[in-house]
This record gives C-alpha cells, sequence and structure tokens, in this order.
C-alpha cells in the first residue's frame, strides 16, 4: 500500500473520529475541540505566512480581534450597557461573518506594503506594534467594543438555523445536539475547507513561488517573481484566515474581551506554527491542537499534576504559566533538535520503519552472478 493510500485513510478515519464526537463527548471536551479548530484555522494561515513565505508576523492577534469585534458590531444591535450606547449594525449573522473575514483581509491589505519591504525580525517588531495598537483601540473604542468588559456575541444563524443552545433541543439519534454540537460541525467544515484551500495553494504556482522566495529572494527576483506584491498577498490572506479564526473564537466564547487579543496569543500562535510543523497544513493544525487544548487540559486535571495549583489557589503555578512553561520547553527542544516540528519527527519515524521493513538485496555469492 503506497503511504499516499495510508495518508489518505488515516485522514479519513480522523474524519469519522471527529464527525461522531459530539455524540459520546461531553461538554468540556466539544468546547476545548472548538477552540482547537478555530487555533487551527488561524495557525493555517500563519504557516502560509511564516512557513511558506517566511515573512515572521506577531501581530496575528491582531488580526483575530478585527476579525471577532467586525462579527460582533456587524451583527449585533445597538444596546445600553455599562452607562453608555453599544453601536450595531444588526445585519443577518452569517453576511456579518463573511463580511468580517473581508474586513481582517483589509486590514491585512493595508498592513500589506509593510510586509512587502521588510522581511524576518524588521517585519516581527513592526507587526508586534500592531497587537498593542490594537489593544489601545480595543479599550477606547467602548461603542464598538464594550470597552474593558467586552460584548455579547450574536449567535450564528444560517436559514433559520440557530447554532446556539434553544429552548427546544434537536435530537439527532436519541442524542441533544445543543449551541456546542451544532458549533462543532459549523467549525469542523470550516476547518476543511480552510486546509484544503491552503493545501491547493501551496502546491500551486504562488506556493511554488512563495517557497522561492523564502529559500532564495534574489533567485526569485531573477526568475521574474514579484516578490513584493506574492509577499503582500501572502500577508492578506493570513489575515482573513485569522479573521476567520476570530469568529469562530467569538462564537466559542460567546462574548468577546481585550484581554483574550493579547501578546500572550500572538506568542501561541507562534509556538503552534513551530511545533507542530513549519510550511504544512497538517503541522498548523498539530501545533494548534497541542497549544490550545493544554491550558484547559491541566485546569480541568490540574490537581493531579505536580505543582501545578487549581485556578484560584496558592501554592504552585496555575494552570496557563504550566501550559506556556512546557510549550515554551517544546518550543526550545523543536527548534534545536527536531527542525521539521512533530510532523517531521512523524516522517522520520515513518522512513525509519519503512526501512527495517524493506528486505535487503541479497549479495552476489560468485563474479559470474554479477549483473554486467
Amino acid at each position: 500500500m503506497s503511504e499516499r493510500r495510508v495518508t489518505a485513510g488515516a485522514a479519513a478515519a480522523g474524519l469519522v473520529v471527529l464527525l461522531a464526537l459530539p455524540f459520546y463527548a461531553g461538554p468540556f471536551w466539544l468546547q476545548a475541540g472548538l477552540f482547537a479548530m478555530a487555533a487551527a484555522i488561524g495557525a493555517i494561515g500563519l504557516n502560509v505566512l511564516t512557513g511558506a513565505a517566511g515573512q515572521l508576523s506577531m501581530g496575528h492577534a491582531f488580526f483575530l480581534a478585527v476579525g471577532a469585534y467586525a462579527y460582533v458590531w456587524l451583527a449585533a444591535e445597538p444596546e445600553e450597557a455599562a452607562g453608555h450606547t453599544l453601536s450595531g449594525l444588526g445585519w443577518p449573522t452569517w453576511p456579518a461573518a463573511v463580511a468580517a473575514v473581508v474586513v481582517a483581509g483589509i486590514a491585512g491589505g493595508v498592513c500589506s506594503p509593510i510586509a512587502g519591504r521588510l522581511k524576518g525580525p524588521a517585519l516581527g517588531i513592526a507587526t508586534l506594534a500592531l497587537v498593542f495598537l490594537g489593544q489601545h483601540m480595543m479599550l477606547r473604542a467602548d461603542s464598538v467594543t464594550g470597552g474593558v468588559n467586552g460584548r455579547a456575541v450574536p449567535p450564528m444563524e444560517l436559514l433559520g438555523f440557530r447554532f446556539a443552545d434553544t429552548p427546544e433541543p434537536l435530537y439527532v439519534l436519541g442524542v441533544p445536539f445543543g449551541g456546542l454540537e451544532r458549533l462543532w460541525y459549523l467549525a469542523l467544515l470550516l476547518l476543511v475547507l480552510a486546509g484544503l484551500f491552503a493545501r491547493g495553494a501551496l502546491r500551486s504556482r504562488p506556493g511554488r513561488a512563495l517557497n522561492t522566495i523564502r529559500d532564495n529572494e534574489i533567485a526569485a527576483g531573477a526568475m521574474g517573481v514579484p516578490v513584493a506584491r506574492y509577499r503582500a498577498a501572502a500577508f492578506v490572506l493570513s489575515s482573513m484566515y485569522a479573521g476567520l479564526a476570530g469568529v469562530l473564537v467569538a462564537l466559542a466564547f460567546q462574548r468577546t474581551v481585550p484581554e483574550y487579543f493579547g501578546l500572550a496569543l500572538a506568542l501561541d500562535y507562534l509556538a503552534m506554527i513551530v511545533i507542530g510543523g513549519l510550511g504544512t497544513v497538517a503541522g498548523a493544525v498539530t501545533g494548534a491542537v497541542f497549544v490550545s487544548v493544554l491550558p484547559m487540559l491541566l485546569t480541568r486535571y490540574g490537581d493531579a499534576v505536580p505543582l501545578v495549583a487549581p485556578p484560584g489557589s496558592s501554592g504552585g503555578m496555575s494552570p496557563a504559566e504550566a501550559a506556556r512553561l512546557l510549550y515554551g520547553v517544546a518550543f526550545v527542544a523543536v527548534l534545536l533538535y527536531l527542525p521539521g516540528g512533530v510532523l517531521g519527527l512523524a516522517a522520520r519515524v515513518r522512513i525509519r520503519v519503512r526501512a527495517r521493513r524493506r528486505p535487503a538485496s541479497p549479495l552476489p555469492s560468485s563474479p559470474e552472478e554479477t549483473p554486467a
């Protein structure tokens, strides 16, 4: 059986498991899975920019915030809260979600001239400023963002189907499907579509051009590749992926707060693509699952882990601190010993297993048996 068939079979089996999971998993695991799928979409976009184009971006959290708050502002109705008026356009939710992704892409387009001319640490520092700019805007634009307290997120509704808890739950095969179960399938569909699109883009001519720019910018320019234009396009595409991830995060949280879209989130996304493996969709998904689910697991099972204190208590590290320590160690270990990340390690193991299974060719016993 060829390696391609094995990979396709494993992907199909994983998809079947994900489709069946809402029938058996509890709310905690569904919530963790939603955050992981949203993070995976954002990590795929960042991997296109950093892994394929070689552009270091530290401002991914800013574009997640743009997507999340744009969706809330477009879909919410004006209301009074905490002594001030919150504005909103009251659009139908699905056009608001599409428009939020477009708004994130426009924000990336505004910043794309910088991305087209800068590279490496210079671009990383420039995009890092976006995170602090976003924090200032989210805290000051009270009428749009709700300030420090944030805003409630209107639930997604498509063709009369509501992706949220309803007074009369929908039963599927005897299992009540609430908001988490409904959002699960929406997030899974978007993740599959986002992964397939990114995979096709990376394997197409523009994807090969981005890899050439990453490996040798001068050679790419000599071959006729418009380097600045391709870098800017990768930045815009990455921003739109982040905007879509921001919409999903807002729907899963059911409330947007400025504190979430800070520097820690930007560093989390950088850790996702490095730990999982740069330049591949599967690597981005693997790293996103590890980085996003680990804090939730430590929060739930922290009392059974040494040196980790339950939330709200003293005498040890908080689950968030322990999670960042663990994947910080993983980040350094990958940089030092596994340049290809977890996905690269899996590829090495697969090659070694295949080499051991391959029978050795027999040696000729006499000169007459030696082939000419």
